[in-house]
């Protein structure tokens, strides 16, 4: 039996425990039928979702509500020493999402690993396919952390991700050096400081010349993931892009 036969059994065995101890019925608004395999989660809730679409900042991916025809640069970006060449996200952080990845990641709901996955496959492959990446990578946990929740969520996300685009998963090549504190409160500046050096890339691994591709579930002020951007191109790396699945406002 081939890995890919053994995984697809697996996935069909996981989704038929749940619907044994979940109805088949949306787990955000508690109303509309929504079965496992598509995350619980059901068309109306789903119709609620803002995808990004341009314009946008060419470096950020900050939405802008406006006419704008031409590629441009966010006065935040202007500000900042960015050490990836883009960051994208496939949805906007609001309603249904935001309360999914929530969920997801503090609550250990991880029915909705199709859902959000499945948002950032559906924007991220298109573009992302035969574009010579060399690896997905995504941003990892401290190891305390890691072992307190007994997942990463951007790890689940980036797996995903490779499956649907052929690009290699690299879930080794960084890892997290520092505890650091959440970054919900924080503002730019003081999230900026708390992941100063957070990060490295891990001993022994040859980034030189590689093109990543960096995932995270949100991407609010780029502080995380420009960490990570920043030790990748520290030891060499080619290019660095992000995609999230949903981008603060």
């Amino acid at each position: 039996m081939t890995l890919a036969a053994v995984q697809t059994g697996c996935k069909a065995g996981w989704n038929t425990l749940l619907g044994f101890f979940y109805p088949e019925i949306c787990q955000l608004c508690r109303y509309e039928p929504a079965s496992a395999a598509v995350g619980y989660v059901c068309e109306p809730c789903r119709s609620l979702v803002r995808p990004v679409r341009p314009p946008f900042c060419r470096k950020c991916g900050l939405p802008f509500d406006g006419d704008l025809t031409t590629e441009f640069e966010c006065t935040n970006c202007r500000d900042l020493d960015l050490h990836f060449t883009s960051a994208r996200s496939a949805v906007v952080a609001r309603t249904v999402v935001l309360e999914a990845i929530h969920r997801f990641k503090y609550q250990r709901h991880l029915w909705f690993e199709p859902f959000l996955a499945g948002l950032l496959v559906a924007e991220a492959g298109p573009a992302l396919r035969g574009g010579g990446w060399d690896f997905i990578a995504p941003v990892p946990l401290h190891p305390l952390k890691e072992r307190e929740r007994e997942f990463n969520q951007a790890g689940l996300l980036a797996r995903h991700l490779s499956e649907a685009t052929g690009i290699p998963l690299n879930e080794r090549v960084l890892c997290r050096v520092s505890a650091t504190a959440t970054q919900t409160r924080l503002t730019r500046a003081k999230r900026a400081a708390n992941m100063k050096n957070a990060f490295a890339v891990r001993q022994g691994v040859t980034v030189a010349g590689r093109r990543f591709v960096l995932i995270d579930d949100v991407f609010t002020t780029g502080a995380t993931t420009n960490a990570c951007a920043q030790a990748l191109k520290a030891a060499g790396a080619g290019e660095v892009c992000v995609w999230t699945v949903a981008r603060g406002l």
